[in-house]
């Protein structure tokens, strides 16, 4: 399942996403293509996201992550739970 990310609609979407994993299979793909920064509820609704996929074994996968985001998502440790593509 592939979802692009729009960033003012970063948070509802994303935690729709957790409601949705079982029809993700084993892989869902977020586009971040259009985000640019994220802030702490985006953190948050990632970090919820990432803990329900690693109960249903989903795996995440972030492709076109800007520097920006990788940065902020390395400095709450949220990479190592986290898939990248470009």
């Amino acid at each position: 399942m592939i979802v692009m990310l729009d960033e003012k609609e970063l948070v509802p979407v994303l935690q729709d996403l957790g409601q949705k994993l079982d029809r993700a299979g084993s892989e869902l793909v977020l586009d971040f293509s259009a985000v640019r920064w994220i802030d702490s509820k985006a953190v948050l609704a990632i970090d919820e996201l990432a803990q329900k996929a690693d109960e249903k074994s989903v795996r995440i996968v972030l492709r076109c992550v800007n520097v920006d985001v990788y940065k902020v998502l390395k400095l709450v440790r949220l990479t190592p739970r986290l898939s990248f593509a470009a």
